[in-house]
């Protein structure tokens, strides 16, 4: 029960933190919201050490990198994908790929489901490509490129969740700092990557070119101006949110030692699109369509069957 309620909430908080990452997005590129929110989420991450406290290990420093490395890549290879094809194929893709590929490693090391705890996992999955499934208006074509960037973005999403789920039980948060702490520098010298790249394509006259910033969402902002309070405000809270994500998710990996544990947080952990939508409706006032709906409800049997199996 401990491991469906950690799984659960930290797939909502998760949702929440996209939400906001989202809104940042508008008007800052999504790589530096990323880098910037990364950053921040350490914070809280080195509170949660002084205070919860844990033992320091190689094997928790190891699995904390290579879980910071899958979430760079992660996202970096997600923003590539939504940038090339069209998110309502891509976006359930890459949740899918992150929920399935925990499950086939734990089915690989011999772990076995009961009947209802498949069935649990299946219904997940089809709840988590419909809660993702968002309009496209962009006219974007589905391309080879695409679909791959988006399997192997759910990959390293799914990686993460292998990775905490091999933390020696007692490392506390130590391995999530080091998750957090590499993520940051990944995805900030990304970050300085593609801002020195647009200053490259910079006009004389100092103006970017617009060619620069072609499907940057959110260049509202102009590079080297101070974000506003609120910008930063909303920045913080994703970073902060994203790091109390993994501490769930993590909690709910080591809150038993049933070999089930892995695939019913991989799958919880993909239901994160929840949190997400429930916000932009509750927020921005975005209906929910009928498909959305249907998700939601399945995932709420899903998470059921899930703690009864």
């Amino acid at each position: 029960m401990l491991t469906v309620l950690f799984g659960l909430t930290g797939a909502v908080v998760y949702g929440f933190a996209d939400f906001l990452g989202g809104l940042a997005s508008r008007r800052i590129r999504p790589v530096a919201v990323t880098a910037v929110a990364a950053a921040i989420g350490i914070l809280p991450l080195l509170i949660g050490l002084a205070v919860l406290g844990g033992t320091p290990s190689w094997a928790g420093i190891l699995w904390g990198a290579v879980a910071g490395l899958s979430g760079a890549v992660g996202v970096l290879l997600l923003y590539a994908a939504l940038a090339i094809g069209p998110m309502s194929v891509l976006s359930p893709l890459t949740a899918v790929f992150a929920a399935v590929v925990p499950v086939l490693v734990a089915v690989a090391r011999g772990t076995v489901l009961s009947p209802l705890a498949v069935a649990a996992v299946v219904v997940a999955v089809v709840a988590v490509v419909l809660v993702a499934a968002v309009r496209d208006t962009s006219g974007a074509r589905l391309t080879v490129r695409g679909v791959v960037a988006a399997a192997v973005a759910g990959c390293g999403f799914g990686g993460i969740v292998l990775a905490y789920d091999a933390t020696p039980p007692g490392a506390g948060v130590h391995p999530l700092v080091v998750a957090r702490v590499l993520q940051t520098v990944l995805l900030g010298a990304a970050a300085l990557v593609v801002t020195v790249r647009a200053g490259r394509g910079a006009r004389p006259g100092g103006a970017a070119d617009p060619a620069a910033s072609v499907g940057v969402a959110g260049s509202a902002v102009p590079p080297g101006r101070w974000w506003p309070p609120r910008l930063l405000l909303t920045v913080a809270a994703c970073g902060v949110l994203d790091a109390l994500a993994n501490v769930c998710i993590q909690a709910a990996l080591h809150a038993s030692d049933d070999p089930g544990t892995l695939p019913v947080v991989s799958v919880l952990n993909a239901l994160y699109p929840i949190g997400t939508v429930v916000l932009a409706g509750v927020v921005l006032r975005e209906r929910l369509t009928a498909p959305q709906w249907v998700g939601i409800a399945l995932a709420f049997i899903a998470s059921v069957g899930l703690a009864l199996a």
